[in-house]
């Protein structure tokens, strides 16, 4: 699979010091976060972890997608949730890996037109784009 290359529209910027188990901030202060792996993992969990911010910023992804997805179609996702659960461990190789499981509410349209409506979300979410062929990403509709 080659890589794409982008014209960038716009770069977000954060620096970690004392990686898992640290803080992470932005260049723009808008985010400054305190990090600390969290208790399954070994640490004490009183931070935020990089895992939560993943799962945050897929999210939010996501859901715009959905949104650019759903003008196309002409479909009403007013109301709509998305749920990001990004999971570590151990992968066969050794190391560490993630797994997503994406859930959408759609509660304006059958389960049919949420399900078209995710897995075309899916094609245009950067995140999305980004993990592919990568890290097993699971949609589903609740």
């Amino acid at each position: 699979m080659a890589i794409q290359d982008i014209t960038a529209a716009y770069t977000a910027v954060a620096t970690a010091e004392n990686g898992r188990d640290g803080r992470v901030s932005s260049d723009d202060g808008r985010l400054d976060v305190v990090v600390n792996p969290p208790k399954e993992l070994g640490g004490n969990g009183a931070g935020t972890n990089p895992e939560q911010l993943f799962a945050a910023g897929y999210s939010a992804c996501f859901q715009g997608a959905l949104g650019v997805v759903a003008r196309q179609e002409k479909a009403d996702i007013s109301g709509s949730t998305v749920t990001a659960a990004v999971s570590i461990g151990k992968t066969a190789k050794g190391g560490f890996g993630l797994e997503v499981a994406i859930s959408a509410t759609i509660p304006n349209v059958d389960t049919a037109t949420a399900q078209s409506l995710i897995e075309k979300a899916h094609q245009v979410c950067p995140y999305s784009n980004a993990t592919r062929g990568n890290i097993k990403v699971e949609l589903s509709v609740v």
